[in-house]
């Protein structure tokens, strides 16, 4: 009978059964023997953080300007915060014992304003490891979802299971605001993807040893897991928080009391409350406070207005313009976007308001048909007008591209 050379588990016993030359192997052994080497690899590490491309804040602020559009706060507390973190790695043991903490950061914007982006280029420019994590799917211990750990999985991952690598490397946490927890109250009930989510991940965010499942997903006793110490991660995280100016305009208007305050209040920009954005207001809005006082840095990103959007389409390196110019460009034909083609574009967008990720989807739409036939037929140039956008932007059904 047929059984594995390692542990002895015959064909039944096993889900898989690999024969070889003089022998067989199960599935049980193959991922036991998948972790070995993981943990081996992982701690022969070459990572150095001399090696780390450190840029002074004003230099990571012109780099991320030729990438990203606008949102010049956000730009400034993010160069600063990510030049701390890594100044804080490489300084010296001394003898004063002052020991710098970290400055995990939370950007709040709506919807398409260059959160994830701009996360990504700050890793970028650093070339450390980096992964963009989504909170929605994580659920407190004991439920169907992902564990907190498994956040770190795919950085993990990302670093080739360089465990020293990865843990000096960026998360970026989206969609933090979807865990807060349903009511501004403690519950005495199990809310199992709000409250408990944020406990969970207090230890990731303060700096502790994590054991990681490799493989991701749900832990259980017979993995073999890899500890990773999340003292040196750079933590960014990003969401919406959709309906948190009610917030912030009932905590401005509360604070109002006098003639001189009536003054005060005048100037305050109605159409940009997230600018006045305090962590009282993520504390309302239903973050629990040992996770606000943990993610020290707090920024917001202007919504995107008309001007803007225009400039996006074009200016930035990877402007979606450029990327199409360059596709067309590989099968020899010249492609063109007039001015009025643009404005209809950015016009759509506002419409829609998707933002600048509405861009994309509205230009995909747009140049779907040329980008099917053009490559089999014998045209070489292509110019895009407002009369040509519209005529193709007519067969796609509109509702798919509007904000639901």
């Amino acid at each position: 009978m047929d059984k594995c050379s390692f542990c002895g588990r015959t064909k039944k016993e096993a889900n898989i059964l690999i024969a070889g030359l003089d022998g067989h192997i199960c599935d049980h052994c193959i991922e036991q023997a998948h972790s070995i080497v993981m943990e081996e690899l992982g701690s022969k590490s070459d990572f150095k953080l001399e090696d780390v491309t450190l840029l002074k804040p004003e230099e990571i602020k012109k780099f991320l300007d030729s990438y990203v559009i606008g949102q010049d706060d956000a730009k400034k507390y993010l160069s600063v915060a990510v030049y701390n973190h890594y100044k804080r790695l490489m300084q010296p043991k001394d003898k004063d014992d002052v020991e710098i903490e970290k400055s995990n950061i939370i950007l709040v914007g709506e919807t398409g304003t260059g959160k994830t982006l701009l996360a990504r280029t700050i890793a970028r420019m650093l070339h450390v490891p980096f992964t963009i994590v989504d909170a929605t799917v994580l659920t407190e211990a004991g439920y169907v979802g992902e564990d907190i750990e498994s956040l770190l999985t795919r950085l993990l991952q990302n670093a080739d299971y360089d465990v020293a690598a990865a843990e000096k490397g960026i998360v970026f946490i989206d969609e933090i605001d979807k865990i807060a927890r349903k009511s501004d109250n403690p519950s005495i009930t199990r809310d199992v993807s709000g409250e408990g989510v944020q406990q969970g991940l207090l230890k990731l965010l303060e700096g502790s040893i994590v054991n990681v499942p490799p493989q991701g997903g749900r832990k259980h006793p017979e993995q073999k897991l890899i500890p990773v110490d999340t003292k040196n991660i750079l933590f960014i995280c990003g969401g919406a928080f959709d309906g948190i100016e009610k917030k912030i305009a009932h905590r401005l208007n509360t604070q109002i009391v006098g003639y001189v305050a009536s003054k005060d209040r005048e100037k305050i920009d109605k159409n940009n409350l997230l600018q006045y954005i305090a962590p009282q207001d993520l504390k309302s809005f239903g973050l629990i406070p040992e996770i606000i006082g943990r993610l020290p840095v707090l920024t917001y990103l202007d919504p995107l207005n008309r001007k803007v959007l225009r400039r996006i389409l074009t200016e930035p390196k990877n402007a979606i313009t450029k990327q199409y110019i360059k596709l067309f460009k590989m099968d020899d034909i010249e492609l063109e976007f007039d001015e009025s083609s643009l404005d209809y574009m950015v016009d759509k967008s506002i419409e829609f308001k998707l933002g600048a990720r509405g861009l994309r989807s509205i230009c995909e739409a747009i140049m779907m048909d040329d980008m099917f036939e053009l490559p089999g037929k014998d045209e070489k140039k292509l110019t895009v007008t407002a009369d040509y956008a519209s005529r193709k932007l007519e067969k796609v059904n509109l509702k798919i591209l509007k904000a639901s």
